[in-house]
C-alpha cells in the first residue's frame, strides 16, 4: 500500500519536489515524479512544495501523523540523565540541569535528574544545588560502571513507570551508546547531538535543533506523538546550571530489578590514556594541530605551545585519521564540541565538520599560511605564516 501518491494527471515533471526533497528520495521519469518510498520518510515538503498539488499523502499516512499513539496528557515532567564516572558527575550533568531548567519553566513542571550507581550521596546533593527539583537515584553497585545494556534496562523502567514528558541526556560516549536503546525500546523519537532546546507552550512540544548535511543546514525537529520527547545534547553547547547554596529539593533512593542488571558485558580494566595536558572538554584553552603538521613527530610542537599555556592538545579529524594522535584529541562534528577561552589552530584549514565543533569558543586564533583557508572565516586573530616558524617564535615569547 503506497502512502504517498503522485496524481499523474497533474504532475507538470517540473522538477520542484526533486530539488526540495532532503533525501533524494524523488525522481522525474518520463516527465513525471516517481517517489522511492524505501527512502521517503513523510515529511510533506514534497506536498507543500508542488504547484500543482500533484502529490498527496494517503488517508493512511495522514492518519498516522495525525493521531497520537500515546496519551500524551499521561506525560509530564522534564528528566535529564545525570552521568557520572567513578562516582564524579560530568559537566554535562550541569549543561543539562540549565538547559532543563528553563524547558521545565516553560512548562511549568518539575525537573527530576536521574542518576545511577552506589556511594553517590554527595554528586545527588549536587544536583539539587544546581537546579534539580528532584533526584531519582537506583542506588546499584552494579551501576556505578556503565553497562549499556543495564543502563537501558533501567532507564526504560523508570521512564515507563513514571511518565516524563521530555527526556535529556548528553551527545557523551555514555549518552550515544544507550539512549538510542532507551528511545527505541519505547518506540519513541530521538533527536541526536542537538545544539539549541526550546519549548512550544502551546503544543507542549520540545523545538530541537541540531545540524545536519555537515553543519551546512540547522534541523529543527518535532515528536508530537509519541512521548517521552527524547533528545541527546551536545557537549559544552549549554551553559551549565550555577549552584545555589541553601537550595533545597527531593532525593529519591530507588533499587533496581536484579534482572535489570544483567549485562551481556563486563569490564574488566578501565586504562586512563596517559597525556601531559588537561582534557579538551575541560580546557579552558586548546591548542590543536591539523594536516598542516605534516607527521607526528611534529605534535611535539603542538604540546610544547599548550604545555606552556596550561591548555590541552586538540587535533582536526584529518591528523587523527593518518593515525598522529589518539581520536581522544579529535575536535569537531565526529569528535568532541569544546568551547574553551581561547582556541589555537595549527595547521587546520576549517573544514565544516571542525568548525561546528569550535566556533564557539571566546577567541580563536588561526595559524595557516594559506591565506583563503576557510579557517580564517571565524578566526578571531589570523596569522598568516609557516606554524613551524610561527609556534616555537610564540613559545619563545610566552617562556620570556
Amino acid at each position: 500500500m503506497a502512502l504517498i501518491w503522485v496524481i499523474e494527471d497533474k504532475c507538470t515533471g517540473c522538477g520542484l519536489c526533486v530539488k526540495k526533497c532532503p533525501f533524494g528520495a524523488i525522481e522525474i521519469v518520463e516527465k513525471v515524479a516517481v517517489i522511492d518510498e524505501s527512502k521517503c520518510t513523510l515529511c510533506k515538503a514534497c506536498v507543500e512544495t508542488c504547484r500543482s498539488e500533484a502529490i498527496a499523502l494517503s488517508p493512511e499516512a495522514e492518519a498516522m501523523q495525525e493521531k497520537p499513539s500515546v496519551d500524551l496528557n499521561a506525560y509530564r515532567g522534564v528528566w535529564i540523565f545525570a552521568e557520572q564516572r567513578n562516582g564524579r558527575l560530568s559537566s554535562v550533568a550541569y549543561e543539562l540541569l540549565g538547559v532543563g531548567r528553563t524547558l521545565s519553566d516553560d512548562l511549568d513542571v518539575a525537573l527530576t535528574a536521574v542518576l545511577f550507581g552506589s556511594g553517590m550521596e554527595e554528586a545527588a546533593g549536587a544536583l539539587v544545588a544546581r537546579g534539580a527539583d528532584r533526584v531519582l537515584w537506583v542506588d546499584e553497585p552494579e551501576l556505578r560502571t556503565f553497562h549499556d545494556d543495564s543502563y537501558a534496562q533501567v532507564f526504560e523502567e523508570l521512564i515507563r513507570e513514571e511518565k516524563p514528558e521530555i527526556v535529556l541526556a548528553g551527545a557523551t560516549a555514555v549518552g550515544r551508546s544507550f539512549i538510542p536503546k532507551v528511545a527505541a525500546k519505547l518506540e519513541t523519537g530521538l533527536t541526536a547531538d542537538c545544539t539549541e532546546l526550546a519549548i512550544d507552550r502551546e503544543k507542549r512540544l520540545l523545538v530541537q535543533t541540531r545540524p545536519a548535511f555537515g553543519g551546512n543546514i540547522m534541523a529543527t525537529i518535532l515528536c508530537p506523538n509519541r512521548r517521552p520527547q527524547m533528545a541527546t545534547v551536545r557537549h559544552k553547547v549549554m551553559q551549565e546550571a550555577e549552584a545555589l547554596e541553601g537550595r533545597k529539593g527531593e532525593i529519591v533512593r530507588r533499587k533496581a530489578k536484579p534482572e535489570s542488571l544483567l549485562s551481556r558485558t563486563s569490564l574488566i580494566e578501565f586504562i586512563e590514556e596517559l597525556e601531559e595536558t588537561i582534557n579538551i572538554v575541560d580546557a579552558d584553552v586548546i591548542v590543536s594541530g591539523g594536516r598542516g603538521l605534516g607527521k607526528p613527530e611534529n605534535f611535539a610542537l603542538i604540546r610544547e605551545l599548550a604545555l606552556v599555556l596550561e591548555g590541552a592538545v586538540g587535533a582536526s579529524r584529518a591528523a587523527v585519521d593518518e593515525g598522529w594522535i589518539p581520536y581522544s584529541h579529535q575536535v569537531g562534528q565526529t569528535g568532541k564540541t569544546v568551547s574553551p577561552k581561547l582556541y589555537i589552530a595549527c595547521g587546520i584549514s576549517g573544514a565544516i565538520q571542525h568548525l561546528v565543533g569550535m566556533r564557539s569558543s571566546d577567541v580563536i586564533v588561526a595559524i595557516n599560511k594559506d591565506p583563503e583557508a576557510p579557517i580564517f572565516d571565524v578566526a578571531t586573530f589570523g596569522i598568516v605564516g609557516d606554524l613551524f616558524e610561527v609556534v616555537p617564535a610564540l613559545v619563545r615569547k610566552l617562556k620570556g
